[in-house]
């Protein structure tokens, strides 16, 4: 059983997966993996250089990962704007926040260049307060993003806020226009197709079990291996189970969301009519939106973490959590207490210590990069992230490969089993302070402090 939205591209696609590889081929470059970064990649390098020969294999099919089972928000940097700044320097972080907003535009130029269907629409996003403790909690970023002439949030008024949001449980809320909405699936199976159009050639059900690395590097698979001059892992969460060296540099935490059986009546009635996308202000944050057919997509990031970077059973099942997001969507809107859920699903996040994504070299040969730590917000800087990839493996002189982002690992966990454990602790601390807060009480003085564990790196998983 495949999650939602890749059962619904798959289903409207048709089609079937590309074959294995058997044997030994050649390449000029070889990518593991066929998310968005992997594919992505894959794009920019065939339209920068049509004549290079790019292999790419993946484990499953394309967009069985986070690809495939993410939110569909695609947001900007802007929100990282002090923690940008803190390791970066305030030039580099107004750079990054830039460009992660041209990346939301660039998305949907994709899609109109291609023909990708991706139900992409560009109606920007809402940050929220849901109760009175969340307010105020954006004013920080809002005012260093003005001082820096970057800003493109506004604040509205609370009657605007919640017909925009289709929810009362707002209690203020800033909107900017530059984020988008996507039906995820669709937009990794179309950059799929457009990547074999471009030439690309693909092995789905081909996992990558070993790498030698090298000039050139070989990759080995159950049945065959790629020797290829150049290699780009795209593995995202799977790269802390595959490489022993990188399995302190992310925590892998899942993302839970539940979708409606459609309803665009309601939708009418309460006023959710745009692909707006909506986020409240906690640490693991709620973030919604509705669909195009008329349903509403809920989701909360943070709740089962995995010991020692292992990809559990449940991340592939109905959400353990299901019954607590049901109870979220009829807080959020009464109006759809008794509408059934048509799915529920979650999926493994590759959660860094600074909530970026980073980038690097491995191996003494120079010609094997990587990419990942998305932190559960992928959608958008995944188009960075091929951009970062495409740039290293051209050998660009450029932003993206001078960027400090390209440098590797900004932070490491604790060792296990202190990472798991200290992971519970800071999880349960900031449930218990924001059910709390909910409620209009003041959290204990221990839970805030645990909690600021959390929110130091930002707000986690919104798709």
């Amino acid at each position: 059983m495949r999650p939602f939205w890749l059962e619904q591209a798959l289903n409207a696609e048709g089609g079937e997966p590309c074959a294995p590889l058997h044997g030994e081929t050649r390449a000029d470059v070889c990518i593991v993996g066929g998310g968005y970064t992997g594919l992505w990649t894959a794009v920019m390098l065939k339209e920068q250089n049509p004549q290079l020969d790019v292999v790419l294999i993946e484990a499953d099919i394309c967009g069985a990962g986070a690809s495939g089972r993410n939110g569909g928000c695609a947001l900007s940097w802007s929100a990282k704007f002090f923690t940008l700044e803190r390791l970066f320097g305030i030039e580099e972080a107004v750079r990054l926040v830039r460009a992660s907003e041209q990346s939301i535009h660039a998305i949907g130029a994709f899609c109109e260049k291609y023909a990708v269907d991706a139900q992409y629409r560009l109606d920007g996003t809402l940050y929220t307060a849901t109760n009175r403790a969340q307010c105020g909690a954006t004013d920080g970023v809002i005012a260093a993003l003005e001082r820096n002439g970057i800003n493109s949030f506004s604040k509205r008024p609370l009657a605007d806020v919640q017909r925009m949001a289709g929810s009362a449980q707002h209690q203020e809320g800033w909107f900017s226009p530059a984020a988008a909405s996507v039906q995820p699936a669709l937009l990794v199976r179309g950059l799929r197709r457009v990547a074999l159009q471009l030439g690309v050639r693909l092995f789905e059900n081909t996992a990558m079990v070993g790498l030698e690395e090298g000039r050139p590097a070989l990759i080995q698979t159950p049945d065959g291996a790629v020797r290829a001059d150049r290699v780009v892992l795209a593995m995202n969460a799977w790269m802390a189970r595959a490489f022993p060296q990188f399995e302190r540099s992310v925590a892998i935490v899942s993302s839970d969301m539940v979708i409606t059986e459609p309803r665009p009546d309601l939708l009418q009635e309460i006023g959710l009519t745009s692909g707006v996308t909506v986020l409240d202000s906690r640490i693991f944050v709620h973030y919604y939106r509705n669909t195009p057919d008329g349903r509403i997509m809920l989701g909360k990031g943070g709740n089962t973490f995995a010991y020692g970077g292992r990809m559990l059973p449940v991340f592939d099942q109905p959400s353990p959590y299901a019954d607590l997001l049901r109870k979220s969507l009829g807080q959020f809107f009464p109006a759809f207490a008794q509408v059934p859920v048509a799915a529920t699903w979650n999926g493994p996040s590759d959660r860094s210590v600074t909530g970026l994504p980073f980038f690097g070299r491995m191996g003494s040969g120079g010609n094997v990069f990587y990419g990942f730590g998305y932190s559960g917000s992928g959608v958008g800087p995944c188009h960075m992230g091929g951009q970062i990839l495409a740039s290293l493996v051209l050998g660009l002189d450029n932003p993206w490969t001078r960027s400090p982002l390209v440098d590797g690992p900004l932070g490491y966990f604790p060792p296990e089993p202190i990472r798991y454990l200290g992971s519970l602790l800071v999880r349960n601390a900031i449930r218990r302070k924001e059910r709390a807060e909910d409620h209009g009480h003041r959290p204990r003085h221990l839970d805030v402090r645990l909690a600021r564990f959390a929110a130091a790196a930002g707000k986690a998983d919104k798709g």
